[in-house]
């Protein structure tokens, strides 16, 4: 459900800022007569005589549809290939691929098998069973002497937990693909033409939610007669990024699915605490009301994004993409004006806004391999050439089709949208639009096809990075101190490892149990077979790490 939400986001989770974002860049490139760079930095040296690196890779429709965009170039034969080859000395090559679940059912043999190719993108859990079956080999050094500077502080963005996670029994055994935490910051989306057709305010409190969600379903707000809107969207996926319930239920200081610090300082598991309790008497009461459709478990994220987009809902709460989301509300009607708002909280006070930690891949070398350097190398001059001083934007990165998904490799840094937003910001202030770089640029371009020509294709990227929309909220998180960060980063403990899968099933269906009319007493038994099932050992497990953590 996860992959087919996020595959709405495209237009968003494809940005990037580039130069002028707060980085630096160290790579030392002399120009060569032929317009060729020549770097002098040790990360981005040229193996002579040039080496092969073999991966495997998960490929889509979308990936085939993208590569046609490129005529003559493939999957083997692309200029990111040529790139590595040309500058680095390494030779691409995919020992197989694969779509979808078939992808992972082979990635699972090969695993098993101990049949990896050089380098392996794997997940936390993959990544230390590598480790302790012995099939991989410990990146500390080559990451410590070839990573340049540049890649240090990108990859450093989101701090020190990504490299954490990756780090079993002291040994960094894979690159973390650090993913952006902050982007899974979320807002409440809402139709203001509704607000003000109904006479009402944006919230304040989740009191004023609760009545928006009401009104939104019992007083006809679309004024066509009849009774067919509800007053938040669910899916069947209970923690969607958009139209999911995380942020609501962070209105009542309910964090589930992350680790966090209780009042004596030690790390709870969020699902199992009495907040949460609290927030499910009230979804349950809404659901019983008829603000929340009666089917919401059967229906995934793209049957209630067509629901969303058929005017059946006026509000929703979700990351900063929701806008392209909502998007197709406004195109079908035109009066649909929707407007992120900060979420909010049951006392009034402002909200702590949930980050899941969100680095889940990892880039693992095979045992033996000789050159475990080599992916560093590959990820610098990804890097180098999207974001660093010789960045060649609209050949590696976006022409405007996304040309950095054919690298076998794909970096990019953990603030790069926020980034962007703040360029727009200062080209607002100023009227300097020279601040803007590659991709903020792009972005405010689509912004003023909006607001000049009415061009619909710019509405969603002013609703997310104009004045007020989502990036002007995500600022002020950040200033007011609202970004609650999730507190266990480490590699997955043992008993993760084995009944995590099984926890957080039992935690979805107990959950989705008590909204469609469960007794809330179910909780309490849940918190009681989740401790039995593993959760207590879990828990240990996990203020064992944060002890020895403190103590560095």
């Amino acid at each position: 459900m996860v992959t087919l939400l996020l595959a709405i986001a495209f237009p968003l989770s494809m940005l990037a800022s580039c130069d002028g974002n707060g980085l630096t860049n160290q790579s030392g490139l002399p120009l060569k007569s032929d317009g060729e760079y020549t770097y002098t930095e040790p990360g981005l040296s040229k193996y002579n005589p040039p080496i092969e690196l073999t991966f495997v890779r998960e490929t889509s429709d979308d990936l085939d549809n993208l590569i046609k965009m490129f005529p003559g170039e493939t999957l083997e034969d692309n200029r990111w290939t040529h790139l590595y080859g040309q500058v680095l000395g390494i030779r691409i090559k995919y020992d197989w691929t694969a779509k979808g679940t078939l992808y992972n059912q082979k990635l699972g043999v090969a695993l098993a098998a101990g049949e990896l190719p050089d380098v392996v993108r794997v997940n936390a859990e993959q990544l230390r069973q590598l480790s302790n079956a012995g099939l991989i080999q410990d990146l500390s050094q080559a990451y410590e002497k070839y990573a340049a500077p540049f890649t240090k502080e990108i990859l450093g963005q989101e701090g020190t937990g990504p490299f954490e996670a990756a780090t079993v029994d002291g040994k960094l055994m894979g690159i973390p693909e650090t993913s952006s935490s902050i982007e899974g910051a979320q807002y409440i989306w809402i139709r203001t033409d509704w607000l003000e057709r109904l006479g009402l305010q944006p919230p304040q409190t989740m009191k004023d939610v609760l009545d928006i969600s009401k009104a939104f379903t019992e007083r006809d707000p679309d004024r066509n007669g009849k009774n067919d809107t509800w007053g938040l969207p669910v899916t069947q996926y209970l923690w969607d990024p958009v139209m999911g319930l995380s942020a609501f239920m962070a209105g009542y200081d309910a964090f589930p699915n992350m680790w966090i610090r209780d009042s004596s300082g030690k790390l709870v598991f969020g699902s199992v605490q009495p907040e949460v309790k609290t927030a499910l008497k009230v979804l349950q009461d809404m659901y019983r009301n008829g603000q929340i459709d009666e089917e919401f478990m059967f229906k995934d994220g793209i049957k209630v994004k067509e629901q969303m987009i058929a005017g059946k809902y006026g509000m929703m709460y979700g990351e900063q993409w929701g806008s392209f989301v909502v998007q197709g509300n406004h195109e079908r009607d035109p009066e649909a004006r929707w407007q992120a708002f900060p979420i909010v909280s049951a006392t009034g006070k402002a909200a702590k806004v949930p980050l899941r930690f969100a680095t889940h891949q990892f880039l693992a070398v095979r045992k033996g391999m000789a050159y475990p350097e080599a992916v560093v190398k590959l990820l610098n001059l990804h890097l180098e050439k999207n974001w660093g001083a010789t960045a060649e934007y609209e050949t590696y990165y976006s022409t405007p089709y996304p040309a950095w998904q054919l690298s076998p490799v794909t970096p990019y840094p953990a603030l790069k949208n926020l980034n962007a937003f703040y360029q727009i910001e200062e080209a607002r202030r100023t009227g300097n639009s020279s601040v803007l770089k590659d991709e903020a640029k792009a972005i405010q371009k689509n912004i003023e096809a909006y607001l000049t020509r009415n061009d619909p294709s710019g509405w969603g990227w002013e609703r997310t990075y104009g004045p007020s929309g989502a990036f002007s909220i995500l600022d002020r998180y950040k200033r007011n101190n609202q970004l609650l960060y999730e507190s266990f980063v480490g590699a997955p403990t043992d008993t993760m490892i084995e009944k995590q899968s099984i926890l957080d099933s039992l935690a979805m269906d107990t959950f989705t149990n008590i909204i469609l009319g469960r007794p809330i007493e179910e909780f309490d038994r849940f918190v009681q077979e989740w401790n039995r099932l593993g959760g207590d050992k879990m828990t240990a497990e996990v203020n064992e790490w944060y002890l020895d953590k403190q103590k560095d």
